[in-house]
């Protein structure tokens, strides 16, 4: 079930599984006390319940499936939205109250036969993007303990990119619910402010708060967002979808505004996989025009730096009165900077907004959409707690204005930083565009060749329940290699989505088919290798190990090899139907610290584990 997508869930219960089942095992599974992305997750008496909800939901439907879309589907929620049968700590256990509901977008989950199995941490009333912040330990980044979530999402992304859910709910008011999509290799949608309710949900800054969906791709978050969006009367903020915004579709060649001096705090590596993740863009047709964006950082100034910061103490007054040792020290001290703001201050911060939004409409009418880096840096969690506050705000760059100017976001990945660790882009746009940003960002999505957040799955792959008898998608057509070109079997870091596949398409290689090696071979994790590899040894005992085939141009390939380093090199591999290719191959020499993982079958699948 690890890595499931809403529609191998799906599959799994018209194959005749059951919910009671699936979940159960799901939940079993579970170690909170182990896994700080989570703060609680659900008892069995709770679980049963709502089963039983569940099968009342599909008896009034008269069994059919379809009218469920999220029949027995897990999903997780960030700990500051109400989930009926679960304490709400917003991160903060003096404050943990049982709420007597649920908050109004995860009944309309639960209502479409979603099941909610666990709170998820975040940054203490949501105040942050880094996921340091928080009593209940930290959660780490999907691909490399030593560097954060990204928050103040932070377990609601930890939890999706690991494919212990296939979705969540997070929260966005500056940034949380885009950061720590980008940080982990999901898709993270970001709706206009009232798009889904926020009754049942702790307000960090109550006008611009908004409930964020989480997925491993686009068409599960879609799916979500299609089902949570609704007016509701229960909470003043709440609005309803425009018609005219559902007929909108971002263009065949679309035009972008990008940063025309982008700032990536001497995160050279960011700065990199930007510029490539441009440079796709505008392969698939895609105009990119640089524009100054000095602007935005006007409008983010008046986030922390103005009367918005008294919003934040305004959601949680009566608790911080009595209660102030109880707040994360970080937290409190920017909360607690809400004393220096006049009710004059607030109203010249909202004429000023006023102004600067005038001013970041006009520029963004021009575009389809701004295109900008979705985080500007990686960093470690000890960088994080050693210098919290300036380190935070570098981390909001690219997100911080989009609430205050009411406009809408999407985050998707865009490629894999030579150092392993995932870089991602945002998508911003007017008001109500998320749903076909989202659409779009779909598409590009699919052409990066990505896999899903940490799992190591590929994006189309059926897994889960296709595995366990469904029917397998057609293989790949096999294709002989050009005259002009050298195949090239890869296992490792040259794979698609991996981080050095860009030595293989920056010259030219084009992908041919995936397959696996003969049976006599065997995949060792290699140590002290930066980006991590494996390396491939032809043994008399082994197992057929997933690989990929390219097509790398003749001309280029003396190139290609020279960047090869020891201990690897370039040998040939034989594959699974006989067929000899050359490919990568490992000097026995290294294996002596390495780890066998044969029994994985594949690097993509050892990384998943």
């Amino acid at each position: 079930m690890r890595g499931w997508t809403i529609s191998d869930w799906q599959e799994a219960y018209r194959d005749g599984a059951t919910p009671a089942q699936l979940l159960g095992e799901l939940v079993h599974g579970l170690t909170p006390e182990d896994d700080p992305a989570w703060i609680s997750t659900v008892t069995q008496a709770v679980l049963e319940a709502q089963l039983a909800g569940l099968e009342g939901r599909l008896a009034a439907v008269g069994g059919d499936l379809t009218k469920l879309p999220l029949y027995g589907v897990p999903f997780a929620a960030k700990d500051n939205i109400d989930a009926a049968g679960f304490e709400t700590t917003a991160a903060c256990p003096a404050f943990a109250y049982t709420p007597g509901r649920s908050a109004t977008v995860v009944q309309r989950l639960t209502d479409a036969g979603a099941i909610v199995i666990g709170k998820t941490n975040l940054d203490q009333f949501a105040t942050g993007l880094v996921g340091v912040r928080s009593p209940y330990g930290i959660p780490a980044n999907s691909f490399d303990a030593e560097y954060i979530s990204g928050g103040s999402s932070s377990g609601s992304a930890s939890v999706v990119a690991r494919g212990i859910v296939p979705f969540s709910l997070g929260t966005d008011t500056a940034g949380s619910g885009r950061v720590p999509a980008g940080l982990n290799n999901i898709v993270g949608i970001k709706p206009t402010r009232g798009a889904f309710s926020n009754a049942g949900v702790v307000p960090a800054c109550r006008t611009l708060d908004c409930v964020s969906v989480f997925a491993t791709t686009f068409d599960d978050a879609a799916l979500v967002y299609d089902l949570a969006a609704s007016l509701d009367l229960a909470d003043g903020l709440s609005r309803e979808t425009p018609a005219s915004a559902l007929q909108w579709r971002v263009p065949a060649a679309p035009r972008f505004a990008v940063p025309s001096q982008p700032e990536f705090f001497g995160d050279e590596l960011s700065a990199q996989a930007f510029k490539a993740a441009v440079a796709h863009l505008e392969a698939r047709g895609a105009i990119c025009v640089p524009l100054d964006f000095s602007l935005f950082d006007d409008v983010t100034a008046l986030l922390y730096d103005g009367a918005w910061v008294a919003e934040r103490y305004a959601a949680i007054r009566d608790f911080a009165g009595s209660n102030e040792a109880d707040i994360h020290p970080v937290v409190r001290d920017i909360i607690f900077k809400a004393k220096e703001f006049s009710a004059t201050d607030t109203f010249e911060s909202i004429y000023r907004l006023a102004d600067l939004k005038r001013r970041a409409d006009s520029m963004l009418a021009q575009f389809d959409a701004l295109v900008v880096p979705t985080a500007p840096a990686h960093y470690r969690i000890a960088e994080l707690l050693a210098d919290p506050v300036r380190l935070n705000s570098n981390l909001g760059k690219y997100t911080n204005f989009v609430n205050l100017l009411d406009w809408s976001a999407v985050a998707a990945p865009a490629n894999f930083r030579e150092d392993g660790l995932p870089f991602g882009i945002t998508f911003i746009g007017e008001a109500w565009r998320e749903r076909a940003l989202a659409d779009f960002a779909a598409q590009w999505h699919r052409a990066t060749g990505l896999p899903r957040g940490a799992t190591g799955m590929p994006q189309a792959a059926q897994s889960g329940a296709a595995q366990s008898g469904a029917a397998q998608p057609a293989p790949e057509a096999k294709r002989s290699a050009a005259s002009d070109t050298i195949r090239v079997a890869v296992v490792g870091a040259h794979l698609r989505g991996m981080p050095l596949n860009h030595e293989l398409t920056s010259r030219g290689a084009s992908f041919a088919e995936s397959t696996t090696t003969a049976s006599n071979y065997r995949l060792f994790s290699l140590a002290n290798t930066t980006p991590p590899k494996p390396g491939l040894l032809r043994s008399e005992s082994g197992a057929p190990i997933q690989l990929e085939l390219w097509d790398v141009p003749a001309t280029a390939f003396g190139s290609f090899v020279a960047g090869v380093p020891a201990p690897l090199g370039i040998g040939t591999v034989t594959l699974a139907d006989g067929r000899q290719v050359k490919g990568f191959i490992c000097e026995p020499y290294a294996l002596q610290d390495a780890q066998d993982i044969t029994a994985f079958g594949g690097w993509a699948a050892w990384l998943a584990r």
